[in-house]
């Protein structure tokens, strides 16, 4: 049975963010396909309880700094080192961070399959260094990994621009869920809604200061913070107390209440702007959410005609919001071409087929067959 370890998660089961939902998806199907599934996580950010967790999957956990800043470099060093002493067959690596660390799995002779993920380097929330330093992971992943993994096409093209190196188009997967029931005080397309981390590249202050705009007419529901307090935290909580059409529902990690808050929207706004294929956005495609996104070409890839697209100024994001909530033929119409959309490109199966289809490529490689 080969071996593979996943590392650059929060661990598993994890309900965190993008990554995580794709490990808990990932894991166990490899698992089916006849391999041994290690996942490297952090203490206290894993759920050893849920009820939903595939008691198959080694989770296995090292220490590192929980700062903002230094977290995700000192876990992915403990992980990695501890998985070149363990030597599966391959590993998944997550986050380009972690390609300060791929020498030393090449020198234990160890595969590694590198999920991009989109351009760190980019994203407003991170002070110059450490755009820089995960710039300079980028360079090493694209040096050192064996196969990088895209998850959007636009973002192919530009390591293939800027770093000459190709690799393999992998989305994220979204589910297409059963009937759920309209979540408490809220009725079906009657209400807008916003899940999003709290950072400024996923449009937090332009849909914020078009909210009370918005909640004149329609109940606004707000899923996300940032996941370490401050300002946006509060504006979301003073929205919250000051509107009495405003919902403020914190960080969500029932899948069922989220699901259903996405089924039952009238309006999803998307925000995120940096990045390849958003985990979000395929899940609410495939929920059967009509969404408004900013115009951006990974939205645009994704949603392809079946969204609707705005720029980054508040009041185009009311008008458009505001348009769209009242016309219902509308909604109607995207969201039965996105959930059509999410199942024919963007399901969980063909993307865990897809990881290991390459994960058994790059070991039948480096076995030198």
């Amino acid at each position: 049975m080969p071996s593979v370890a996943i590392i650059g998660t929060r661990g598993y089961p994890s309900y965190y963010g993008g990554f995580e939902t794709a490990v808990r998806r990932l894991a166990p199907s490899l698992i089916n396909s006849g391999w041994d599934v290690t996942v490297y996580g952090r203490q206290g950010s894993t759920r050893l309880d849920d009820i939903d967790r595939d008691s198959r999957v080694h989770s296995r956990l090292t220490r590192g700094l929980e700062t903002k800043s230094l977290s995700t470099l000192s876990y992915g060093l403990t992980s990695t080192i501890d998985a070149a002493l363990r030597r599966p067959d391959a590993a998944i690596i997550m986050n380009v961070a972690n390609g300060y660390f791929l020498s030393v799995l090449k020198a234990r002779k160890i595969p590694t399959l590198l999920n991009v993920d989109g351009i760190e380097w980019e994203r407003a929330k991170w002070n110059p260094l450490a755009k820089r330093v995960f710039r300079t992971g980028a360079f090493l992943s694209a040096r050192w990994a064996t196969e990088l993994v895209f998850d959007a096409r636009a973002i192919e093209s530009y390591w293939q621009e800027t770093f000459q190196v190709g690799g393999t188009f992998i989305p994220y997967g979204g589910d297409i869920p059963e009937a759920l029931p309209v979540p408490n005080g809220l009725s079906h397309r009657s209400y807008v809604l916003v899940v999003a981390r709290f950072v400024p590249e996923n449009s937090v202050t332009q849909f914020f200061d078009a909210v009370p705009v918005i909640a004149k007419s329609f109940p606004v529901v707000i899923v996300g913070s940032s996941g370490y307090g401050g300002e946006f935290d509060d504006t979301a909580r003073n929205l919250h107390n000051v509107h009495e059409n405003v919902t403020w529902l914190g960080h969500i990690s029932d899948d069922a209440l989220l699901l259903s808050l996405w089924q039952h929207a009238g309006v999803y706004f998307h925000g995120h702007t940096v990045g390849g294929t958003n985990p979000a956005l395929v899940q609410a495609m495939a929920a059967g959410a009509p969404i408004l996104a900013r115009d951006t070409v990974y939205n645009r890839e994704v949603l392809d005609e079946g969204g609707e697209f705005v720029g980054g100024e508040s009041a185009q994001i009311a008008q458009k919001v505001t348009e769209m909530m009242q016309d219902p033929v509308l909604l109607e119409d995207m969201a039965s071409r996105n959930q059509g959309r999410a199942a024919e490109h963007y399901s969980w199966s063909k993307v865990c087929r897809d990881y290991e289809t390459a994960l058994s490529r790059i070991v039948y490689e480096c076995r030198g067959h």
